[in-house]
């Protein structure tokens, strides 16, 4: 199942700051009765830091996903989100996620509908013979609107925390207008976008149909999506988690205009541009089920086809509290959570040994990891969170470490031994249950 074309080679493991060396001895205190548990959270929290993250000579951070050596912008912020809520005090983790900031504003500057980037300007590629605009800079140009979505994501919370503004300079600026004018193109992406997409590997999900333009949309106010989160291209076009995703970072990015950069005309613009794409979620964005009633659907194409699924990456329709767009007892979210976690949904697996959602991306009846992880945060109930960890805890295949998607029938079946996003999205679960007292 693991095919790249380059060898795995972890990057040097980091001191680990001291707030993570923290973390790890109040977990084996707290852990100690689950010593299986204790272990997982051991290897999976300092994971980011002990196998993918290196310290540039700039001042930045490159961060590879794990075993593709190249740093995907939505894999690495998920990769370092956990560690975030200790930067305050902690100046190895403010260089760290500080530096990785300024990595991804160098890197949507250099191409904003790229999804993954070289360390260097090596002009190593996924697939050498893709046909689009290629920069040696990047490693794979799949254009995916929750990319760029987690980058600001991450600039946000590390603003918030730290109260640290060393990372709103002039590029970061730059970037900002950049995504604007991007977002606003792609809002009408047959008439003025330039992005054409496809790949001749044989593998449908791989390339984006119509000679790389993409099936056929309808203006709706919302953003055009060539690619999925799980880098599978979109059935239709407005991928509904997505634009929930792009509303909340508008929001933010609003906040940063309005207070750090003191541009009201550009809070204005995005301020604008909010406001039409949550408008064309609750107008084209909701189908009326007919057992379940209004859920919110996976994609459409605004001309009243839906794609009526979820897939296990985030943003999801299961992760939609968790990207900020609603509260997890909101009624809408709570019937599309029932219908994700139901054969309803055809990424819906059950097994002998775990049940979940898995994704088109690996073979049928595999869950993943990911998905457990993210339907225990998302969770309403202790009972469920603690379901959750009892699960993942027991299907690691004894590695030690969380995985891609694995086999529902048997987890010693499974893709991705080395997937540090998904090791970073258990150690967020694992961490907030300890917080809250129900381990």
């Amino acid at each position: 199942m693991e095919q790249f074309r380059l060898p795995k080679i972890a990057m040097p493991p980091l001191a680990l700051p001291r707030s993570v060396e923290a973390v790890l001895a109040e977990a084996e205190n707290k852990l100690a009765h689950r010593p299986k548990l204790a272990r997982l959270f051991r290897n999976c929290y300092p994971n980011t830091l002990d196998t993918t993250t290196k310290l540039m000579d700039d001042g930045t951070t490159f961060i590879i996903t794990g075993d593709i050596p190249a740093m995907w912008l939505r894999d690495s912020v998920e990769q370092v989100i956990h560690y975030v809520p200790l930067a305050r005090e902690d100046a190895d983790l403010q260089r760290i996620i500080g530096g990785l900031i300024k990595r991804h504003v160098r890197c949507i500057l250099i191409d904003p509908y790229a999804n993954a980037f070289n360390e260097t300007a090596n002009d190593w590629h996924w697939d050498a013979a893709d046909q689009t605009e290629m920069s040696p800079w990047v490693w794979e140009r799949k254009f995916e609107l929750d990319s760029i979505c987690f980058s600001m994501k991450l600039a946000y919370a590390y603003w918030k925390e730290t109260g640290l503004t060393d990372i709103f300079n002039s590029e970061f600026k730059l970037a900002m207008n950049r995504i604007l004018q991007l977002w606003r193109t792609e809002q009408r992406h047959e008439a003025l976008s330039p992005y054409r997409f496809t790949r001749d590997n044989g593998i449908p999900e791989d390339s984006i149909r119509n000679d790389g333009l993409g099936m056929p949309v309808n203006y709706t106010g919302m953003i055009w999506s060539g690619f999925r989160p799980s880098d599978d291209a979109c059935d239709f076009h407005y991928n509904i988690p997505s634009n929930m995703f792009a509303a909340v970072t508008l929001s933010r990015m609003r906040e940063m205009a309005q207070w750090v950069f003191r541009d009201l005309e550009l809070e204005a613009s995005l301020r604008k541009l909010e406001e039409e794409i949550r408008h064309g979620i609750q107008l084209y964005g909701i189908y009326r089920h007919p057992q379940l009633g209004p859920i919110y659907a996976y994609e459409t194409d605004g001309f009243g086809n839906y794609c009526l699924m979820d897939d296990a990456g985030t943003p999801g329709l299961l992760s939609i509290p968790y990207i900020g767009y609603t509260g997890a007892d909101d009624p809408i979210y709570q019937r599309t959570r029932a219908f994700a976690l139901s054969q309803e949904n055809p990424f819906y697996y059950e097994g002998k040994a775990a049940r979940g959602i898995g994704s088109p991306h690996t073979p049928p009846g595999y869950v993943w990891h990911m998905a457990l992880s993210m339907q225990g945060i998302t969770a309403l109930t202790a009972e469920e969170k603690l379901a959750m960890i009892a699960t993942l805890e027991r299907t690691d295949a004894d590695t030690g470490y969380m995985h891609e998607g694995f086999l529902a029938d048997d987890p010693s079946v499974y893709t991705r031994s080395w997937f540090a996003w998904s090791n970073s999205l258990f150690s967020q679960l694992v961490y907030g249950a300890m917080k809250e007292g129900i381990l």
